[in-house]
């Protein structure tokens, strides 16, 4: 059994400082004390936003998976035997959602890294993040998908503007009754809106639950199946911390935590501006200068893909 509410060594070291602070300052200034006191207890709080004993589940792998640093970091392995996995404790109805990834480093061929928000059943909905590993030296490529009511067929995909296995990077999910934002570093990538008006299905009803899973897929993931996993290289390992989804409606008991109309959370409260959020001009920006410069693969461009006809969304994207 672990112990959820230990400290970790930089918080013990944030709280040293600020009490040996505190003392400095007690004799002469009572309100500079209070705000101390209020300021270590609002930085501990915080620092617990992320831990991974407290928001996931470890859900297979046979110990591959592991939650360490007192919470403050979890590592997924893959060797020939298995792979690895976890995911939320909470289920979501709306959100906005990161985490921190570094990915497999070296040769990640055949490896797939998935982190993707997912509901039950055979009409769920999706929203997916794959890494697709490769040859040392090679880009990985990072694969996206929507599906509601059971249907995908959305994907697109890039290549990153970094190399994402030598240190942490922020993907992303925002997910409102409006659009799904794709996010890496804060730069948007994709935007899925919601077209129902159009007889495109849009995940609204259906919450979902944060899931991720390192895998052997060498059958597809590295060139189509060419580049097959290198077990000398193993184990691989995908490492994550800073999950933060505090902007969520968490769903529990048949109930969402922002109420029964998302859209009325939204306009009634700053609080919940999230719900609302749409692209700035900015941002608009940016994306179009990912979709320029990285997306090697659109599902609405490829027409011998739809010889009847390019999904009804593809015509505003």
């Amino acid at each position: 059994m672990h112990n959820t509410h230990l400290l970790t060594s930089k918080q013990l070291a944030k709280l040293h400082f600020i009490v040996s602070m505190a003392f400095l300052f007690a004799s002469s200034s009572v309100p500079m004390l209070l705000f101390l006191v209020s300021f270590t207890i609002s930085c501990l709080m915080g620092s617990s936003l992320g831990n991974f004993y407290q928001n996931f589940d470890i859900t297979w792998g046979d110990g591959r998976a592991k939650i360490l640093n007192n919470g403050e970091l979890l590592t997924l392995n893959l060797d020939k035997a298995s792979g690895s996995g976890f995911q939320s404790k909470n289920e979501y109805l709306f959100g906005k959602i990161d985490m921190h990834l570094k990915l497999v480093p070296g040769n990640s061929a055949g490896t797939v890294t998935a982190y993707y928000l997912s509901s039950k059943g055979s009409t769920w909905d999706e929203i997916d993040f794959e890494f697709l590993g490769n040859l040392s030296g090679d880009p990985y490529i990072l694969h996206t998908n929507v599906f509601s009511q059971g249907k995908g067929n959305r994907e697109q995909q890039f290549y990153l503007w970094f190399d994402p296995t030598t240190d942490f990077h922020t993907y992303s999910i925002l997910w409102n009754p409006q659009r799904i934002i794709f996010s890496v570093d804060g730069t948007p990538i994709r935007e899925f809106k919601n077209m129902e008006s159009r007889g495109v299905p849009f995940p609204k009803n259906q919450p979902m639950r944060i899931y991720s899973s390192l895998w052997n897929a060498d059958d597809w993931a590295t060139r189509g199946g060419l580049v097959k996993t290198d077990w000398s290289q193993a184990p691989f390992t995908a490492s994550y911390r800073n999950f933060n989804a505090k902007d969520a409606c968490v769903w529990s008991n048949g109930a969402s935590s922002c109420g029964t109309n998302a859209s009325a959370a939204a306009a009634s409260s700053n609080t919940n501006a999230w719900l609302s959020e749409e692209l700035g001009s900015t941002s608009q920006e940016r994306l179009e200068w990912v979709k320029k410069n990285y997306m090697i693969y659109n599902y609405c461009t490829d027409a011998k893909r739809f010889p009847q006809g390019l999904p009804p969304e593809c015509s505003t994207s």
